[in-house]
């Protein structure tokens, strides 16, 4: 719901910022601010900052910055209308009338709780009951103890059709509310049977929402029946893609871990908090989805898939691998742990491998590396599979939507290939320039001078910046040849700050260059990069380059410029690799 402005305001005014942060932060006060170590992410020396005068947090480590709502929110794991409420209950502040609309949702919601945790604690007390034996038994054999039973509340749903729908019903709570809570399974128009327990005969795993209230469960069978771990439907309260199995205990656990373990099951998540790692959270059910990975950003930059060591565990964390792409950030992407061949955590820590989970998480694998892994495995002996296996890395690199981390990545990808298939050196053959007037076409070759470079016309010794402004000029009026050189391009930083800036929003025009003229280019750049193509082209027609110019032929404009960036890379001593 939309809240008043000066409702929110009062509510400021009412509660000191410094006073709700300093539940979770040691706070020291240095002037007009508050000073103390960030909650969300892992320092030793403090950079977070409160300012109650202006009303934010600010983090000069990971940037986070917002208004006390903000922090409660993502604390708390609170949506905007559930942090205002709660503040402004500590405000002592009556909370603004709500729509019918909004009312009936919000008592919808909180009738489909009361069912879910009622289920939960019977679940729970069934365990203690004779009937719940076979569940005890259960966690004995997974060496669960008592502590872990009552933190992570599992129970037991005995082998009966209809035990939690009579007993939750004697309670008063509707048939209807049961099955929209997903407790109860109605069966298809036109069958006779009545409505019965969803969960029979399985050890149950209560799932959270971030503010610790059970919203759905996982069951585990222990029978023959399919499948395996059944979980709650798709509700009002629980979506699944949505949800991370522990996650309000690992996000508090996550800041003092400096880290975030992504698992693949409950039973991996209950047997690492039992050894000390409490900072684990598992999908529910589902392949790792968007939500979920910016959930775990929200904990920590760099997530650590810990999967199980088999195919179908790799499998796994090549599909979080691939999901992950077109969100990475500078700073923000994920480790995978790569354990023991036929191994998990839970199978691990029950052996009693501790030192086997903490090597594994020491020596996370970087997505790059898990990446460039998953694409090369195979046969590449021939020249077809290996130019093959580049188109294969070129669409993982455009799957990438950040151009600067894009960028990184056709590099790493291009040194990957060089070095499983070098291209051997022939130091008896030197590059060749182009000689005579660009501009009317190629008249002859000339072998360059080894290893002294002698530059060509126009050239500077003295810097890279002339060389850096021609290679533009030659682009910005020739659109067409970013598609064949935008690779070569994505390989070199130039020196001056508006030619790079010009240089990155030429790389992300490059995918449709080929249909663009010089204006229509020009068209789509933005700010100082704008300013500095519509230089570059008044300036190109005096140039001494004149392959540069708008109405020289493309062939002798792309000759011309690879010839100008290898003296440009050569120059600065950089590598020349091409992806």
């Amino acid at each position: 719901m939309a809240f008043p402005e000066s409702f929110l305001e009062e509510i400021k005014t009412r509660v000191p910022l410094a006073a709700v942060v300093g539940r979770k932060v040691k706070l020291t006060k240095k002037g007009k601010e508050h000073t103390g170590l960030c909650p969300f992410h892992h320092e030793k020396s403090p950079s977070f900052t409160v300012n109650e005068d202006k009303g934010f947090y600010h983090c000069f480590g990971c940037q986070a910055h917002g208004s006390i709502f903000d922090f409660v929110m993502k604390t708390e794991g609170l949506q905007f209308p559930e942090a205002v409420e709660r503040l402004a209950a500590q405000a002592g502040l009556q909370m603004p009338e709500r729509s019918p609309q909004e009312a009936q949702q919000r008592d919808q919601r909180e009738t489909l709780i009361a069912a879910c945790e009622a289920a939960a604690l019977w679940f729970t007390d069934q365990l203690r009951q004779r009937a719940g034996e076979p569940g005890r038994k259960y966690f004995e054999s997974r060496k669960l103890g008592g502590d872990a039973i009552a933190q992570f509340r599992l129970g037991y749903a005995p082998d009966s059709r209809t035990a939690l729908k009579q007993t939750l019903i004697a309670r008063g709570m509707s048939e209807q509310v049961l099955v929209e809570a997903g407790l109860l399974i109605r069966p298809e128009e036109g069958e006779s049977r009545e409505t019965y327990d969803r969960f029979r005969n399985r050890v149950m795993f209560p799932i959270t929402d971030a503010r610790g209230r059970v919203v759905a469960f996982g069951g585990r069978t222990l029978g023959d029946a399919k499948p395996k771990y059944l979980n709650s439907p798709e509700t009002a309260l629980f979506h699944k893609g949505a949800l991370l199995y522990n996650l309000r205990n690992a996000r508090e656990a996550s800041r003092d871990a400096g880290t975030v373990l992504l698992c693949e099951g409950y039973t991996d998540v209950i047997a690492l908090a039992q050894a000390g790692m409490a900072h684990a959270v598992a999908p529910l059910g589902t392949a790792v989805t968007e939500l979920q990975l910016r959930e775990l950003w929200r904990m920590t930059p760099e997530p650590i898939v810990c999967l199980d060591g088999d195919a179908a565990g790799l499998a796994a964390a090549v599909r979080a691998a691939h999901r992950a792409l077109a969100l990475l950030q500078p700073g923000q992407s994920l480790r995978f742990a790569v354990l023991p061949a036929g191994e998990d955590p839970d199978s691990l820590l029950r052996a009693g491998r501790m030192a086997d989970v903490k090597a594994a998480l020491d020596s996370a694998t970087p997505l790059a590396d898990i990446l460039w892994r998953a694409t090369a495995a195979g046969d590449y002996s021939t020249p077809e599979r290996r130019a093959g296996l580049r188109e294969s890395l070129k669409e993982l690199v455009r799957q990438i939507a950040h151009p600067v981390v894009r960028e990184y990545y056709k590099r790493y990808f291009s040194e990957a290939l060089q070095k499983a298939f070098p291209v051997p050196t022939q130091p008896e053959r030197r590059p060749w320039v182009p000689q005579g007037d660009y501009g009317r076409g190629f008249k002859g070759r000339r072998p360059l001078p080894m290893p002294k470079l002698t530059p060509r016309a126009g050239a500077a010794v003295g810097g890279s910046g002339p060389r850096e402004r021609v290679l533009l000029a030659a682009l910005v009026n020739h659109p067409a040849l970013l598609t064949l050189v935008d690779e070569q391009l994505a390989q070199v930083t130039f020196q001056d700050a508006d030619l790079d800036t010009l240089r990155h929003q030429l790389l992300d025009i490059a995918p449709s260059a080929e249909s663009l003229d010089s204006a229509s280019l020009r068209a789509q750049l933005t700010g100082a990069a704008k300013q500095v193509a519509d230089r570059l082209v008044a300036e190109s027609t005096s140039m001494v380059d004149k392959f540069v110019r708008p109405e020289t032929d493309l062939a002798a404009v792309e000759t011309g410029w690879r010839d100008v960036l290898v003296q440009h890379m050569r120059a600065g001593e950089l590598e020349h690799r091409w992806f």
